[in-house]
């Protein structure tokens, strides 16, 4: 008797907190701060089941751009009723509009404080985006919603939605129609990237703690005098890169593409990746993409950005990694990247205003199909080993804030034939470590290059030299 008296008292209090629970959760969804009441009042005299749902899905990288949209859109003729965040619990794929308009009394969508996290672009300031909000609004007496959320699969997410509420009429369809159109455009212009260096971002988490989805690099400047290659090289350079840009619009005129791919190759060191540097700058108005050997299962995805942001500059250093000879390739994955590279490049329109850099240390070992085709690869330039001219002015290249005397230039040049340019680099900035280790008055001297020729070729052995790019020298 005893037993069946406490489980009595159990199943009284069970269902007394089952009811205080219930009542919880109705005084709750007739609470003002849940989404549902929020939009009956906001629509009022319009019933819900009334109201029409529109909906479109953006990229997730570009939402910086979507940001930007919505600041001007709302602040020109459309008036912000109400703004808030929206949050329902235990909704695993995030929540929608329809979602809000239900009436549930088990965990509705309540309002909460918007949320917004920080994206560089590059520009002095980062870009403030909304996570997920909701705005009441009104727009020439006719009132409408706009929900913003995140959507993807399997927990990824890979784009921005946004939903728009209306009244079902000709008035309501004007407003999206509107509101859709201007977010088109907002894409478009790409104000936030066109005419930056960018990579997509793969990392979850950025050490900064800013989320971006592209990553915009800023490159170090290279102006046309610190481009060290022989003459021929720049020539070449000039001809196929510069002067091809900038007679684009004739070259259209006259029904010729405007695409173009350049195979930069040579040894390890010899300027290729700064003198894409300097190109990045050259070309003003170009977006350029760097797509590093392991992201190319993303090329795809840049492809889209350098349509979206053309004209652009797409850079694909060490190609030889994806597009060595299909004999060579160990598994069908290889053979997959190198046909999605091929496609890429042949599917691009004849106006398309893109320039495809490509840099190799081994062009004897690139896949045929790529190399050998114009349209492809139109002009291989070789960034060779510099000569004793190229030697002396990298010397004083990067000797830029120490003294030289003539003698010492000389017999540098002398004792360096057939390293790469890095190879100067490294020996200057060696050799100034050694003159500051003996406190010495400003001027490299012999000595200075001596114990730093030393420590690069001699003590560090064959491996050292062959690593620093000194593998020439007697």
């Amino acid at each position: 008797m005893e037993y069946l008296g406490w489980l009595l008292v159990g199943l009284l209090m069970g269902g007394g907190i089952s009811y205080i629970a219930t009542r919880c959760i109705k005084a709750a969804s007739d609470d003002r701060s849940t989404v549902a009441a929020l939009l009956r009042s906001h629509f009022h005299p319009i019933k819900m089941d009334s109201i029409t749902i529109s909906e479109r899905e953006f990229p997730f990288r570009v939402r910086a751009d979507l940001q930007r949209a919505i600041d001007r859109l709302f602040g020109d003729d459309t008036e912000v009723l109400h703004f808030c965040g929206v949050r329902k619990e235990y909704s695993h794929e995030g929540v929608s509009l329809a979602d809000c308009v239900i009436e549930s009394e088990h965990y509705p969508p309540v309002s909460i404080p918007p949320e917004f996290e920080e994206i560089d672009i590059g520009d002095e300031n980062p870009v403030r985006v909304l996570k997920v909000g909701l705005w009441l609004l009104e727009k020439n007496q006719s009132r409408f919603v706009v929900l913003l959320t995140p959507t993807g699969q399997y927990g990824q997410i890979t784009g921005m939605k946004f939903q728009v509420g209306t009244p079902n009429s000709p008035e309501g369809t004007k407003i999206v129609q509107s509101f859709f159109k201007h977010l088109e455009d907002a894409i478009l212009k790409a104000e936030s990237y066109r005419g930056k260096t960018l990579s997509l971002e793969q990392s979850e988490h950025s050490y900064t703690g800013q989320s971006t989805g592209i990553t915009v690099h800023k490159l170090r400047l290279v102006e046309r005098e610190n481009v060290i290659l022989p003459e021929s090289t720049l020539k070449l350079l000039e001809r196929n890169v510069i002067q091809f840009v900038q007679q684009r619009e004739r070259l259209s005129k006259f029904k010729q593409s405007t695409k173009k791919g350049i195979l930069f190759y040579g040894p390890p060191g010899t300027g290729k990746t700064h003198t894409i540097h300097y190109l990045s700058r050259a070309l003003e108005d170009h977006t350029t993409l760097l797509i590093s050997a392991e992201q190319v299962g993303l090329l795809s995805e840049y492809m889209t950005l350098a349509r979206l942001l053309q004209p652009s500059m797409v850079v694909l250093e060490d190609v030889d990694l994806i597009a060595r000879d299909r004999a060579n390739m160990n598994s069908p994955c290889d053979e997959i990247l190198l046909n999605k590279l091929l496609n890429e490049m042949d599917g691009l329109k004849q106006d398309a205003d893109i320039l495809f850099i490509l840099t190799t240390n081994r062009p004897e070992s690139l896949e045929a199909a790529l190399a050998s085709r114009p349209g492809r690869i139109d002009q291989a330039i070789e960034f060779p080993l510099p000569d004793d001219s190229g030697r002396n002015k990298l010397i004083r290249l990067y000797s830029e804030g120490i003294s030289l005397s003539g003698e010492v230039v000389a017999d540098v040049v002398r004792r360096t034939e057939g390293v790469s340019a890095a190879f100067i680099k490294e020996l200057m900035r060696r050799s100034v470590q050694f003159h500051i280790e003996r406190n010495g008055s400003g001027e490299i001297n012999s000595e200075d290059v001596s114990n730093a020729l030393d420590e690069m070729l001699v003590s560090g052995g064959s491996l050292n030299r062959k690593l620093l790019g000194g593998s020439g020298i007697e």
